[in-house]
């Protein structure tokens, strides 16, 4: 299967990303790995996509796009995959489509995981980290940040919901309650049972 997941910053997504893709045996594809990999490996795309990450500068699209097609041209991703933050506007959502459409291939299904703001705002103000024995609040996990990073991803990546939607592609699944309740409802959706003997709780 190929499949994109789409949700707000503290949905729960890195999380059900790694364990539906172990349930359905492709891999889980992020662009943070893509580009990690890229830089690293010094590709002429991570020398490109590096100029504009050093001077702290959003990476194009076409860029970012030609780095994911890449991957999913992997032999690994040929059976399926599982995108993880991407795409992130309406813009890459299209060149996706075209990228997929030269490999032969189109999206089975697209998945949003939804959760109320107040709900959001909670679980990410919540977190801490322990530095030097003590446990610390991350500067962009503050209220007043986590509220600001949500309302860019409204403005942003939400009207992807309604894109999808309009293509028949969308699932909304409710993001609330046990890690194993939400990757069971996500299950459901891809219209594929629970694999017994694989841990769903990662």
């Amino acid at each position: 299967m190929r499949i994109v997941l789409l949700g707000p910053p503290g949905a729960g997504k890195g999380t059900q990303a790694q364990i539906i893709a172990g349930q359905l045996g492709v891999p889980a594809i992020s662009t943070g790995d893509i580009f990690r990999a890229n830089v690293s490996g010094q590709t002429e795309l991570g020398r490109k996509a590096k100029v504009y990450m050093d001077a702290g500068d959003l990476v194009p699209d076409e860029i970012t796009v030609a780095m994911v097609k890449d991957r999913l041209a992997e032999p690994d991703a040929k059976a399926g995959f599982l995108l993880d933050g991407f795409p992130r506007t309406i813009a890459q959502a299209e060149q996706l489509r075209g990228s997929l459409e030269e490999l032969g291939h189109g999206l089975d299904r697209v998945v949003e995981l939804v959760v109320e703001e107040e709900e959001l705002v909670r679980r990410l103000s919540g977190r801490r980290m322990l530095v030097d024995g003590e446990w610390v609040q991350r500067d962009d996990d503050r209220p007043e940040t986590v509220r600001h990073r949500l309302q860019v991803y409204r403005e942003q990546t939400a009207p992807l919901s309604g894109f999808y939607d309009g293509e028949g592609l969308l699932s909304r699944i409710d993001a609330i309650g046990t890690i194993e309740e939400v990757t069971a409802r996500v299950m459901t959706a891809l219209g594929r049972p629970v694999q017994p003997g694989q841990p769903s709780d990662g």
